[in-house]
């Protein structure tokens, strides 16, 4: 018997790899970009304590910290209402645009109809438009209707989202049709399969689209600012600006204003973090 055929107790020890190396690099970019991410923030949170006179300074912590900033903001403007009016008109502009993307988007899929193509052509064009192109006509609209200065105005001229129909009509496409012709066979409406079969099983994509468009009308400035009279019909994107003067900027109060502004986006992420991030992964949006 030669040492060839000689079956080792124990199997012959590898060198051992050091992945870690790679591992630490990939954690440390991750924390640097974190960081980058997250210092802006920090320094207008710290902006917003800091007193009129160490405005300017560069430490990372002030001197002496004070809420004045604070309680000057909060007379100087009714932020409370415009952060109500600002979650009741990004509530109702998601809610509709959800409703016409879904209804828009069965059409696109589920319906043949001559111009069928050149419909939705247009409807993806029409995302490829600026919205102060459209801005002056919408506001000429709003004005013969007599609701200037009013949260409906702010809501109307965003009934619908080309990016939501079409984000909508990709993922219908994507639906598997057995399970609407088992519908079908079981004597289900069109409208029985869209809200029983479809939109039920559309989730992610839906919890996505709702997250892009809340956050793309919290922050909303140019229409309101060519809307709103008064500060009490107005979001909360024109009350940070009302410290931006010729005069020159309050920067302390603009810091305080800033900050109550994103307090609520940042609590609703924190509250949904694992919804979030488990939304955009399954609806693929990157």
């Amino acid at each position: 018997m030669t040492t060839d055929s000689i079956a080792l107790p124990f199997p012959a020890t590898r060198p051992a790899t050091r992945i870690w190396p790679k591992g630490l690099a990939g954690h440390l970019v991750m924390v640097l970009l974190s960081a980058l991410s997250l210092f802006p923030l920090y320094w207008m949170v710290i902006s917003s304590l800091r007193p009129a006179n160490a405005m300017f300074e560069t430490s990372l912590w002030p001197a002496t910290a004070t809420l004045a900033n604070y309680r000057y903001t909060l007379r100087a403007i009714p932020v409370a209402q415009m952060l109500g009016n600002t979650v009741v008109v990004s509530t109702c502009v998601t809610l509709i645009q959800l409703l016409t993307a879904i209804l828009a988007a069965y059409a696109f899929t589920r319906w043949r109809f001559r111009g069928e193509k050149l419909a939705y052509s247009l409807v993806a064009l029409t995302w490829l438009v600026p919205l102060q192109v459209v801005m002056i006509p919408n506001f000429l609209l709003v004005a013969d209707t007599g609701l200037l200065d009013s949260l409906t105005a702010l809501v109307i001229p965003h009934f619908a989202s080309a990016l939501a129909v079409m984000m909508m009509t990709q993922a219908m496409r994507a639906f598997p049709g057995e399970l609407i012709d088992a519908a079908r066979v079981d004597g289900s409406s069109d409208w029985g399969v869209l809200w029983r079969v479809i939109v039920p099983n559309l989730g992610p994509t839906l919890a996505s689209l709702a997250i892009l468009i809340f956050i793309s009308t919290w922050n909303e400035y140019f229409w309101p600012l060519l809307l709103s009279r008064s500060p009490e019909n107005t979001m909360i994107q024109i009350g940070i600006q009302m410290f931006m003067t010729a005069e020159g900027n309050q920067w302390g109060p603009l810091m305080a204003a800033s900050t109550m502004a994103s307090l609520p986006i940042l609590a609703l992420y924190v509250v949904l973090q694992r919804q979030v991030i488990q939304s955009f992964m399954r609806s693929g949006l990157r």
